[in-house]
């Protein structure tokens, strides 16, 4: 098995961003730390490559550097729809667009930058008593992170297949070849679907598609959003149109024994709410200080008190997805009165609490739906 030893702390099984940002946090709290993904370099996937600001303090705790050159800073948030456009900016800081690879990349220079181990080509089998199986040999270990995505093989062998509830939507993305003309991140509402645009260097932008419709497609969907459909006019792909299912699951446990799970392993909230990385990111600092004091249990509660923002998110977010009436009314409501849509905002990078939002978000935008003609 050349690369990886046969005895190590703990093995993070997937090597994705929620696998690698595990390892480093671990890492940092001085374990010997192997990752093994059965792929092989560069990782791609399907998504809104779109870091909002609630990342980076855990980016930051973990090291993790960006190049600027390969990203782009938006300022804020946009939605676009019926006949409606509002905007807000961040109360503090920026979010980052970047094209996935270069994600994955720097990722990679700060695991090795700590001493992780990392085997790619490495597929794991099976959990053993005493570790993981590969597709050659074994690894004993103390802890098993599963880190392996919404169709986690860790999560079925450790028995916690389990879920609260659970909803897939489809999303399809492709870059094209042209420049930004916006420093906000863009989102276009439409009927059973959404449009978001991300900036992701100084020359291309990311355009993912989120629908309920398996069969929707990029090239079908943009001419029902006219104002989207002309700024791309006359821009090239610069990739080929990849796909992926985006979920909203919540288990039951994330831990079972000396398996544990992260990232999409570990539950998801919908990519509409932009913080599948975010919520990856602090998982990973809060696992590490788990394994270091070897309770997991305080994961498990801190795991849940994580996703409870993004999930509060997500579900408005798709209640205007799910009832086009109330769509229109919210998105002219909130044209009408930005300051609610700038607390909206605040709530959804963390700035304020889902209850202040409630009295100051929820309650203003009620009384404006209500009273709108």
């Amino acid at each position: 098995m050349t690369g990886v030893p046969d005895k190590t702390d703990a093995v993070v099984v997937g090597g994705g961003p929620a696998g690698l940002a595990a390892a480093i946090a671990a890492r940092l709290k001085g374990f010997d730390v192997t990752v093994v993904d059965g792929g092989h370099l560069p990782i791609d996937k399907a998504c809104g490559e779109g870091l909002m600001p609630d990342s980076f303090g855990a980016v930051h705790r973990l090291g993790i550097r960006f190049d600027t050159d390969e990203s782009f800073a938006f300022r804020g948030i946009r939605f676009l729809g019926a006949g409606a456009s509002v905007e807000a900016n961040f109360p503090s800081g920026s979010g980052i667009g970047m094209r996935r690879p270069c994600l994955h990349q720097a990722l990679i220079d700060r695991a090795e930058e700590t001493g992780v181990t990392l085997g790619w080509g490495k597929r794991v089998v099976g959990l053993t008593a005493e570790g993981v199986a590969l597709d050659s040999g074994s690894i004993r270990c103390r802890w098993v992170i599963g880190a392996d995505g919404q169709n986690s093989r860790v999560r079925r062998w450790a028995g916690l297949n389990g879920a609260r509830h659970e909803s897939f939507r489809f999303g399809f993305r492709r870059h094209y070849r042209i420049s930004p003309w916006t420093d906000y991140m863009e989102i276009y509402w439409g009927s059973g679907s959404q449009m978001y645009v991300t900036p992701v260097n100084r020359s291309e932008v990311c355009v993912v598609l989120i629908t309920r419709d398996a069969h929707l497609r990029l090239e079908r969907a943009l001419p029902q959003f006219p104002d989207l459909s002309r700024r791309l006019d006359g821009a090239s792909p610069s990739t080929t149109e990849r796909g992926a299912v985006t979920a909203s699951r919540s288990l039951r446990r994330v831990f079972r024994g000396r398996t544990v799970l992260i990232g999409d392993a570990s539950g998801s909230v919908d990519a509409i709410t932009g913080e599948g990385l975010s919520l990856s990111f602090h998982q990973a600092i809060t696992l590490a200080d788990a394994l270091a004091v070897g309770d997991l249990r305080s994961y498990q509660a801190e795991h849940r008190r994580l996703v409870r923002r993004p999930n509060f998110m997500a579900n408005l977010m798709l209640s205007l997805d799910r009832f086009p009436v109330l769509r229109r009314r919210v998105l002219r409501a909130l044209a009408s009165e930005p300051e609610i849509f700038a607390n909206m905002l605040a709530m959804h990078v963390g700035s304020i609490s889902p209850v202040d939002f409630l009295m100051h978000g929820m309650l203003p935008l009620g009384r404006q739906i209500l009273t709108a003609s």
